[in-house]
């Protein structure tokens, strides 16, 4: 029987462990009223999406939440971190849907009757399509909308929140979505993508503002940030992979905890910002009580001719995970130290995903999600010996789910799902934790 090296009493008493996962991605989008987002008319162009899946059933979690959370409860889970969704409680991103708030209202009152501590992000890449029609995370109007939306949602369930995040993964929403393409609106353009990079961060502080308004407490971001590992000792490449960990992981950490973009990625995108980019900056960079990292892997980068960034991806290097990303736990040891020298400082840091896909087959073990899992957390409890502030610990996922471009090819999960009967049945991995979180 596969188990865990770790126990709860081998971190402080007061260290959460949770779990995470995002609306689109569980739901059911057919559901309740929600609306059209820029992700469905992303995955009905030929080729963006595993065989053209949506997340219109995904989980069924809109039915079955209450079973959900049990198994994180049973679990021995001590919070859960949910989305939101803007489309679900707002369908065209300006009128209500009273049919989304409600669910969310169930759903967190169904949280604090299991014992679990509400941890809510109120974007995770779900805009609704009318938005996306007027120019999405190009133009000026999509922060203030999201503005409008934050103050519905936390009128509504934000007395009962433990913590909130504004937006989850700010690079992807901009960068992978408008650059590199991979994600809705599925562009390549710099100049789209620039703007998209500021307006997103815009995004993050108008909600900020609006939740210490409401007299909401506890607020944080939570950033994606990724190894960057030179592919060779060139030059070129070295300056490349220092470019790339400028875009992905200095821009919106340096934005949000000091209101500034790091010099290089500057030097490509400013031509390109919006005009009075410099008068956001203050807004964006409101004071935050936690800073949340999800964190998966490393990247080796290679220098690319042609215009900026001029980098690209270089082969990886085995184990790989099913998202052939390559495994690489102490990566996460040295961004952590970074982020909290240079950005974060005494503010608490929250790894908010942390997990793997895997080839599961349920006679067997489990044993690579366990052993990649079990590395993450052995890193986590060192750096916090060393004077890290790591305050929780959020497993990606809870369940098997819609993947985005994946489709539902890739599992994450703790818990499999039978996408055609939507029974769950825990893994080996979610059986060994219960067992680490009792001891």
């Amino acid at each position: 029987m596969p188990e865990y090296s770790f126990s709860r009493s081998d971190f402080p008493d007061d260290f959460l462990f949770a779990a995470a996962t995002s609306a689109y991605q569980i739901e059911g989008h057919e559901f309740g009223g929600a609306g059209r987002t820029h992700w469905d008319t992303f995955a009905k162009v030929p080729g963006n999406v595993w065989q053209g899946q949506t997340g219109a059933v995904a989980c069924d979690h809109y039915h079955r939440w209450p079973e959900d959370l049990d198994l994180m409860a049973q679990a021995g889970l001590d919070a859960y971190r949910f989305s939101t969704s803007w489309a679900r409680v707002m369908p065209d991103g300006v009128n209500v849907n009273a049919e989304g708030l409600d669910f969310y209202d169930r759903l967190v009152d169904g949280m604090l009757d299991r014992g679990l501590r509400p941890m809510a992000t109120f974007y995770h890449w779900e805009l609704p399509e009318r938005l996306a029609e007027r120019g999405g995370w190009r133009v000026r109007d999509t922060p203030k909308r999201f503005a409008d939306f934050t103050e519905v949602i936390g009128r509504r369930i934000g007395d009962r929140l433990f913590a909130a995040a504004p937006v989850n993964e700010p690079w992807c929403v901009a960068w992978l979505s408008h650059y590199l393409g991979h994600h809705a609106p599925g562009l390549t353009d710099l100049a789209a993508a620039a703007k998209a990079m500021h307006y997103v961060g815009l995004a993050h502080g108008l909600s900020i503002e609006v939740l210490r308004d409401l007299g909401i407490g506890n607020l944080g971001a939570t950033c994606n940030l990724e190894l960057s590992i030179p592919a060779t000792d060139s030059e070129a490449d070295i300056a490349a992979a220092e470019l790339y960990d400028g875009i992905y992981n200095r821009w919106f950490p340096g934005a949000l905890m000091h209101g500034a973009y790091p010099d290089d990625v500057l030097e490509g995108l400013a031509p390109h910002l919006p005009e009075e980019w410099r008068d956001d900056m203050k807004i964006i960079s409101q004071p935050l009580d936690w800073f949340g990292v999800n964190y998966y892997t490393g990247r080796r980068i290679k220098a690319t001719d042609g215009p900026f960034p001029a980098h690209g991806e270089a082969a990886a290097r085995p184990p790989l995970t099913d998202m052939g990303w390559e495994i690489h736990p102490e990566g996460l040891a040295q961004l952590l130290t970074r982020l909290a020298a240079d950005y974060t400082k005494d503010v608490p840091i929250f790894i908010t995903e942390n997990g793997m896909a895997n080839r599961d087959r349920l006679d067997r073990e489990d044993v690579e999600r366990i052993a990649y899992l079990d590395a993450h957390l052995e890193i986590v409890r060192r750096l916090i010996e060393q004077g890290v502030p790591v305050s929780g610990y959020t497993f990606w996922s809870l369940l098997d789910n819609y993947e985005w471009a994946f489709g539902y090819d890739k599992r994450f999960g703790l818990v499999h799902v039978d996408f055609d009967t939507q029974e769950r049945t825990p893994k080996a991995s979610y059986h060994a934790l219960a067992r680490a979180l009792a001891r």
